[in-house]
């Protein structure tokens, strides 16, 4: 990827800011989500949580078996833009949502006994095969930050399997037909490699009476470092040792890495022992991971704080004082109105926008940097803002 061609799109009549996806990386990206089905068997979903920009989900759909939803909504647009199976796993199901996932959904992955036992008997007579599954805790930490960890102490996702054990003793736990863990956050195959090893090891039982099992998300499949070889080693090893077991995967991150923009501008800049330029994007309201992870995206032509002569403070334009994206340096110095590139900002970014302040919602365009040319997709505006609230 050569994030400078993004600059040399013609912005003339697209608002800012702005998310931009490249439709040529994003090509390239499933065509390596591609090779690794065909090469190990294993079934590879969407996850909509990271990505849900479904002016694209018709690119996607021919690489694909389907999507993984987490909630109503979410479903509902798998079921209506993505198309192929729907896989639905969340932290609970809101009861009076029950009925109409039911009539879309293919999986259904409970987070806890309680719940599969709530809802067992309205999957049974619902008419429709719909295959259910546990989510399981294999207690088994692999990420660095704690707010990302499934596997903390206290966790609320997924089944202990001593919670497994006892349901199963006292005989109230029902019939499942898979099962899921979801463990890894940005994540290479090693975390992989060990967590696998512990999910056979402490669910080996489990794994013997299940006809599939869901390795969850958070496989960084399509990043240039991504060791493809050793986990299409580690797949068809567990592959050979489970051959009753079907395998599925559901990245969401991995099919979007690389390939998009969120293009703001610079809309002052105030005086202080750093500069700052506040921009018209918000880490708060579009880009939330920066505050909650955190982490700091990279700037197109820009460096570490003092690398280059002038070093600036990135700022959002809510009234949070902590709304600051990070210290970048740049070769000369910042001016009002220029463009400024944050990179590889298609994942976890639109998801999870909000109107806090009422700041105006990024509008959405598509690209194809090969022909440099950029199509305006979707903007946003008062009536947006004003639909959310009362």
């Amino acid at each position: 990827m050569n994030w400078s061609d993004f600059r040399a799109l013609d912005y003339s009549g697209i608002p800012s800011p702005v998310h931009v996806i490249d439709e040529v990386q994003l090509r390239h990206n499933l065509s390596i989500i591609k090779e690794l089905q065909d090469q190990t068997g294993v079934h590879i979903l969407i996850a909509l949580k990271a990505f849900a920009q479904y002016s694209v989900f018709s690119q996607i759909r021919p690489y694909v078996l389907g999507a993984t939803a987490s909630s109503l909504n979410e479903a509902k647009l798998a079921h209506e833009y993505m198309g192929g199976e729907l896989h639905l796993c969340a932290p609970a199901w809101p009861p009076e949502d029950f009925s109409e996932l039911l009539e879309i959904a293919d999986h259904i992955v409970f987070n806890s006994v309680r719940q599969l036992r709530q809802f067992e008997g309205q999957v049974r007579q619902s008419g429709r095969h719909v295959s259910m599954g546990l989510r399981i805790n294999p207690e088994h930490s692999e990420g660095a930050t704690a707010i990302y960890d499934p596997c903390a102490p206290n966790s609320r996702l997924g089944v202990r399997m001593v919670d497994l054990e006892q349901a199963e003793k006292e005989g109230w736990l029902p019939s499942i037909d898979g099962l899921h863990f979801h463990t890894l956050c940005e994540q290479m195959c090693p975390p992989l490699e060990r967590t696998l090893e512990t999910v056979e090891h402490n669910f080996m039982n489990w794994l013997e009476r299940v006809q599939w099992i869901n390795f969850g998300g958070g496989h960084l499949l399509t990043a240039p470092a991504y060791e493809r070889q050793k986990l299409i080693d580690l797949l068809l090893d567990f592959r050979e040792r489970h051959p009753h077991l079907k395998v599925y995967m559901e990245p969401g991150e991995a099919f979007v890495i690389q390939t998009g923009v969120l293009k703001a501008r610079v809309l002052d800049i105030v005086s202080a022992d750093t500069p700052v330029a506040v921009l018209d994007v918000s880490a708060a309201a579009h880009m939330p991971d920066v505050l909650e992870m955190p982490y700091r995206p990279a700037v197109l032509d820009a460096a570490d704080p003092g690398e280059k002569p002038h070093t600036y403070r990135l700022a959002g334009l809510t009234c949070l004082a902590g709304d600051v994206i990070g210290d970048y340096s740049f070769d000369r110095e910042l001016e009002i109105n220029e463009s400024i590139f944050l990179l590889d900002m298609s994942h976890y970014t639109m998801v999870k926008n909000t109107n806090f302040n009422g700041v105006r919602t990024p509008a959405i365009a598509v690209a194809n940097l090969e022909r440099k040319s950029i199509q305006l997709i979707k903007s946003f505006n008062y009536a947006d803002y004003k639909s959310r609230l009362s």
